[in-house]
């Protein structure tokens, strides 16, 4: 089920204009794209933190007061640099027989077997680089490290893609790998024998 969010037009305003729409809990946004002009809107600010908290990713539709619904795509936040919370929001306009390329998210899945032998998880990559059109865009893409040991990685050529969904980053890159812990390693160089002797 696709997320639609409720939007309002809204009119070019200066800074004290913005705060306020803020503090009445409505976030700027912009719509953009495909050789129409740029719409300003806001939109909740309370429902898009809960939808961006629940891993927000992939089409949404924005219902616009006297527009309609418009198909969109996260394209980007800015957020107070101290609180952190969001100031504004772009909105990609798509086609639905438009190729896209976005980034998606990567759910890592299970326990990797080498963390019972004391090896550490390394994280490279939480995301990657796609193209599809609108409709086969997943929001996530599953990835199963159960089967990891220690020394042993994976990379992008390892994923498995949905039908439809061409990889852009490339396939060499490591995306999550087990290392042995550090302190392990140099006790084990410190208690190899001195082979000069």
């Amino acid at each position: 089920m696709t997320i639609c969010f409720q939007a309002e037009q809204r009119m070019p305003s200066n800074r004290g204009g913005l705060k306020r729409m803020r503090k009445e809990g409505r976030l700027p946004a912009i719509v953009f794209g495909t050789n129409m002009d740029n719409a300003m809107i806001h939109i909740s600010s309370n429902e898009f933190q809960s939808w961006t908290r629940s891993g927000g990713a992939g089409i949404v539709e924005l219902d616009i007061t006297g527009s309609g619904k418009v198909p969109v795509l996260l394209e980007g936040v800015q957020r107070d640099a101290l609180t952190r919370e969001f100031v504004h929001v772009d909105f990609l306009r798509v086609q639905k027989n438009e190729i896209l390329k976005t980034k998606v998210a990567i759910d890592y899945i299970g326990t990797a077997k080498g963390t019972k032998l004391g090896g550490i998880v390394l994280t490279q990559s939480t995301t990657v680089e796609i193209e599809a059109l609108p409709a086969n865009l997943p929001s996530s893409i599953a990835v199963d490290i159960s089967e990891l040991e220690v020394g042993e990685s994976l990379r992008v050529s390892d994923i498995a893609l949905p039908t439809g969904v061409t990889l852009i980053t490339p396939e060499n890159e490591i995306i999550i790998s087990v290392t042995t812990p550090r302190g392990a390693a140099e006790e084990e160089l410190q208690t190899e024998p001195d082979k000069e002797a």
